[in-house]
């Protein structure tokens, strides 16, 4: 029997449920369908990977097809050129992942296919979650603390056993895609300090266990250091199984190869992005709208110009640049400065929350709709379990206290980088001589703050109020 594979957020052989269940069935074919929603940074990762993908079939005698088109359109003609009776997928949690899978599973019934579908993407379904009263929970730890008083994930599998390839059909060239970009190309700083892929993965996680995970729970908050995990792009691409990293972070816990605080930790981030796809899945409505029906009416501000300082790292406060250039630089951004620089937007630009989501999804290696979709609302003050409205992070403060030498401003603001430390989160407040000793030049080499931090916290103050008893 061949059975088509199709493939989305799983770009992985190893601890792969619908590729194991094909391939003990017999021939697989595996197929990815062209994405039409990515951004700019995510189809750059997903070239490398899906290049590394095919490889590691093609070294098991297997073709992966990549085909473009309509996801339902393109999988019912495979199914007749294979002339096959099967063909399963892991699940995706996205309002449209979902959509799609329930209609694909209605259209192949209809032709007598048979369809099954696996979670290769989740610890626990989010349909096995629900409070006392059978409802969805909308905090945190209580979620969380259900999840891990039921969690019983399935044993992992390995990499299937392949039967070569047997059909001729050809697969569309990747380049044929033209997912790098090129006019200009601004790869090389994401290109410096990614590997994509399953190999890649498997060595950033192998490194974060066996040496990084000790440090986590107190250097998380440091930007200047690699104290994270840094696996968000390889899991939001499934280059890499939870079920792996809860596996092998609770053996080295029992073994006491790290300590239950870093260890419970980190597991606990792994436990927020569950939660952000189990709110997509009961509140898929969040993508546009704010989950509390309040901020509908929130009056917002419309400035271009605030939102392109804001993205070009040119806001005039140094822990807010660094992370927007880090971001341009790299895909990446550090979790504590995301806070920060979502805040700022938000708070003191007052900019609606999507147009930082938008941006993100754009330029994030890590893009990912329900994290993503989440952690904006959260910063917001409007999502589920959201931080209050009214706490505003100060960029000043927040610099001083988690980039307490300066470094990681030095690193992607250099024009601050001979200013002494004292100064470097407030480059306004140095003196003339400070300032001219350190080659800053204020309004000319680095602006000045385009908003006023106190005034800006009082006007985003006092929009919550217009709208808390509405």
């Amino acid at each position: 029997m061949n059975t088509i594979v199709w493939l989305r957020e799983d770009l992985r052989l190893f601890d792969n449920p619908a590729l194991h269940y094909a391939a003990s069935r017999g021939e697989v074919t595996p197929v990815f369908i062209f994405p039409e929603s990515l951004g700019g940074a995510s189809y750059w990762w997903l070239h490398y990977s899906l290049e590394k993908l095919a490889l590691s079939f093609a070294e098991q005698g297997v073709v992966l097809l990549l085909r473009t088109g309509d996801p339902l359109t393109v999988l019912m003609e495979l199914c007749n050129e294979l002339d096959t009776q099967s063909l399963v997928w892991n699940r995706v949690y996205s309002p449209e992942g979902i959509r799609l899978g329930s209609d694909l599973k209605e259209r192949l019934n209809s032709q007598g296919i048979e369809s099954t579908s696996f979670n290769a993407q989740l610890l626990i379904e989010p349909t096995q979650v629900l409070n006392k009263q059978g409802a969805p929970f909308k905090v945190f730890t209580p979620f969380w603390r259900h999840c891990l008083a039921s969690l019983d994930p399935s044993s992992i599998v390995g990499v299937p056993d392949f039967i070569k390839t047997s059909h001729s059909i050809e697969s569309e060239p990747l380049s044929s895609w033209g997912l790098l970009p090129e006019s200009p190309d601004w790869s090389s700083g994401l290109a410096e300090r990614w590997t994509p892929g399953e190999d890649g993965a498997q060595l950033r996680w192998q490194h974060f266990i066996e040496s990084t995970i000790s440090r986590y729970k107190d250097g998380r908050d440091i930007p200047k250091e690699e104290n994270t995990s840094m696996l968000s792009p390889h899991l939001a691409f499934g280059e890499i199984s939870p079920k792996q990293i809860w596996f092998d972070t609770q053996q080295a816990m029992v073994s006491r190869e790290i300590d239950s605080d870093n260890g419970n930790k980190f597991l606990s981030e792994m436990g927020w992005r569950e939660y952000s796809r189990y709110l997509l899945v009961h509140f898929p409505h969040i993508i546009s709208q704010p989950f509390n029906v309040k901020f509908a009416n929130f009056p917002w501000q419309d400035n271009p110009s605030l939102l392109l300082a804001w993205q070009q790292g040119q806001t005039g406060y140094p822990l807010v640049d660094a992370g927007m250039r880090e971001l341009w630089a790299t895909g990446y951004m550090h979790n504590r400065v995301r806070m920060v620089a979502a805040s700022f937007l938000i708070k003191h630009c007052m900019t609606h929350w999507q147009e930082g989501m938008n941006w993100f999804w754009d330029t994030l290696v890590d893009a990912d709709i329900a994290n993503n979709t989440a952690s904006w609302q959260w910063v917001a003050g409007c999502g589920t379990d959201a931080s209050p409205y009214f706490r505003i992070f100060n960029p000043i403060l927040q610099g001083e206290r988690f980039d307490k030498d300066g470094a990681y401003i030095k690193k992607w603001v250099p024009e601050l980088a001979q200013l002494d430390v004292k100064f470097i989160n407030k480059p306004w407040e140095a003196d003339p001589i400070s300032l001219q000793l350190a080659g800053v030049r204020l309004g000319d080499n680095y602006p000045w703050p385009v908003v006023d931090h106190k005034c800006a916290r009082e006007t985003a103050l006092d929009a919550y109020k217009s709208i808390k008893g509405s």
